[in-house]
């Protein structure tokens, strides 16, 4: 397999007012902001989440997943496996929210450096840009730009399967360069609602877009997914 590089030209979409359009699925009440600020819940082997991922616009279920803390040290591993037993690729942070190895793409990606998974000061004021590169798994002479903008949204009670909890909603608008040379202007967008209580997420949606190279204007959307706690330990 080989991996084809191209210019990667940051897109001016990646502003506060674009990133801030929820993909409104999932609903939520919106809570005040605790005051003191809530503190992560720190990781420790065993820890476990189970998500249900579903297609957004059919309704219908594409699997159910269990991420377990399976080490701590040197880094932080997520085993991640199917309701039906098979194992699928590992997430890896190298810090307690800094993932460098993100197994959630249509290939397995590698962050040099780190990204953050959720937002490192849970306000509701606090936003970020991200810009590194990546590689893919098994391919890393090959690397990739990647800038995302992430922000929050303001707190907000919500209700999945696993119960009911206060969150901080943030989002996250990624601009990267594809490793299909075919695909430009790609563009990922992200509502996740963060539960300081369970150190992790509690609800996901994303969706995503890309233009085929020489086809000018023509925008090709891709899946809608949502992700649901339906349990955690």
């Amino acid at each position: 397999m080989k991996l084809s590089r191209r210019t990667f030209i940051v897109s001016a979409a990646l502003t506060p007012v674009a990133c801030g359009i929820p993909l409104s699925y999932e609903r939520g009440t919106p809570i005040a902001q605790p005051n003191p600020l809530p503190l992560v819940r720190q990781p420790q082997i065993g820890q476990e989440w189970t998500y249900i991922k579903r297609d957004v616009f059919n309704g219908k279920t594409l699997g159910v997943i269990t991420e377990r803390i399976a080490n701590l040290a040197p880094s932080i591993v997520i085993e991640r496996i199917t309701n039906g037993g098979s194992r699928l690729p590992d997430e890896v942070q190298s810090s307690w929210g800094m993932v460098s190895r993100d197994p959630e793409w249509s290939h397995v990606l590698i962050f040099n450096p780190s990204i953050p998974l959720w937002p490192q000061e849970l306000s509701s004021q606090w936003n970020k840009q991200v810009a590194t590169h990546y590689t893919i798994a098994g391919y890393s002479d090959s690397r990739f730009g990647w800038q995302e903008y992430m922000s929050t949204q303001g707190w907000e009670k919500v209700a999945v399967p696993a119960g009911v909890f206060n969150t901080l909603r943030f989002q996250s608008l990624i601009h990267y360069e594809s490793d299909d040379p075919n695909k430009v202007d790609c563009i990922h967008k992200e509502t996740v609602w963060f539960s300081p209580e369970i150190g992790r997420w509690v609800a996901r949606e994303a969706s995503g877009s890309y233009q085929i190279q020489g086809q000018i204007g023509a925008v090709i959307e891709e899946g809608s997914y949502q992700w649901q706690l339906a349990s955690y330990k």
